[in-house]
């Protein structure tokens, strides 16, 4: 296969876009990701969307994008895993030019949530949990983490504080965030007085209802080469998958699907936890994200809260986690977080994040997630120049 490098990357901003559509949004960000390249017409292009059907009355997400972007004739597809579609679209990207099959692919991450009402965007959020065994009764995603929430802090001692300094973290993450949907800084104190959600999950222990998009070009390392510009190569993808049930796993309390798409893409990378330098991590919710850095291996299984506390993973820490602001500060368009997170990682590889920038930051890790942990995507990337 050939080596697979992003020239190019672009973000809307994220939020309550009353005055855009599914396909201005989609557009918009793809736009700026060619803007970026300085590039005007791609080989493919593919969609990551979970649910445009039921937040939009809109499928064939695929002709879409490619009709109002002026991309006559070039194959495009819509992918869908859950909050994983962005992830998932990355990864059909790069197969596009490793393979061959194309010389540039775009990937195009987006959603639009707010078209519906709070109980149509729950409904349709929890079409990606087991409908027969956990939404027919009632479950929703917030009760399905609050369950592995309990379930953490009766085994590992972890406290509501630590899970709070998760949201804290992002927050002031995110408000370096030119494209974040809640750009500010939130108090310990504020986080545990949120209005309660699903015990002991709280209001700023949740990603948002979002609107946004977000895309990436990608090429061949020979290609990128010749643009003589600094760029990022795709050295590892891991894609793992396991029940969509949580009841159905042995242990609620290991991501192993996370674990699995991690130690894949960290093969095929050639590199060990330790070589990287910084992650975008899927922090849907608190616990979420104190449960990845554990199943990625950042910190031994139980050890994350203290982790937090301590700032191993704060910008100037020893493995900085969400310098985009995660889920939570950035916001949670399902369809296009997966990408965000590329955009990002790509943004810091350059040196080109500002205030948030890391410093010497050369490899980084990505990972996003579906549903309670059925799905989820590593991608591995390292700068170049």
């Amino acid at each position: 296969m050939k080596e697979v490098a992003i020239i190019g990357i672009g973000m809307t901003k994220w939020g309550e876009l009353w005055e855009q559509s599914l396909r201005d949004i989609a557009v918009e960000a793809a736009l700026k990701c060619l803007e970026d390249a300085g590039m005007d017409k791609v080989d493919a292009i593919t969609v990551g969307a979970m649910s445009g059907g039921l937040f939009n009355a809109q499928e064939h997400l695929g002709p879409l994008v490619a009709d109002f972007l002026g991309q006559k004739f070039v194959p495009a597809t819509r992918v869908e895993s859950a909050c994983a579609s962005g992830g998932l679209a990355v990864k059909t990207a790069y197969m596009e030019v490793a393979s061959g099959l194309a010389e540039t692919a775009l990937a195009v991450g987006v959603e639009k949530m707010t078209d519906v009402d709070g109980g149509e965007a729950t409904y349709a959020l929890a079409t990606a949990a087991d409908q027969d065994n956990e939404a027919f009764h009632g479950i929703t995603f917030p009760g399905l983490y609050a369950m592995m929430a309990h379930a953490h802090m009766k085994k590992y001692g972890t406290t509501r504080e630590q899970l709070a300094q998760v949201s804290v973290k992002n927050h002031y993450n995110g408000s370096m965030n030119p494209h974040a949907q809640f750009p500010f800084k939130v108090s310990l104190e504020t986080v545990m007085n949120s209005t309660m959600v699903a015990d002991p999950l709280r209001l700023l222990d949740c990603s948002p209802i979002t609107d946004g998009g977000a895309a990436v070009l990608l090429t061949t390392v020979e290609a990128a080469k010749k643009m003589n510009r600094p760029y990022a190569v795709i050295t590892g993808i891991g894609h793992a998958t396991d029940t969509i049930a949580l009841a159905q796993r042995g242990d609620i309390l290991k991501l192993a699907v996370v674990e699995e798409a991690a130690h894949r893409a960290l093969k095929m990378a050639g590199k060990s936890i330790k070589d990287v330098d910084f992650a975008e991590v899927h922090d849907c919710f608190t616990i979420a994200e104190l449960m990845v850095m554990e199943a990625i291996g950042v910190v031994e299984v139980g050890q994350s809260g203290p982790a937090v506390m301590d700032g191993k993973t704060a910008l100037d820490g020893d493995f900085p986690i969400n310098p985009s602001g995660g889920l939570k500060s950035k916001g949670h368009p399902v369809g296009a977080t997966g990408v965000a997170q590329v955009v990002e990682a790509v943004s810091q590889l350059r040196g080109e994040s500002g205030k948030r920038q890391i410093k010497n930051a050369k490899i980084a890790m990505t990972q996003n997630m579906g549903g309670s942990g059925a799905s989820s995507i590593v991608h591995i990337l390292e700068a170049r120049s």
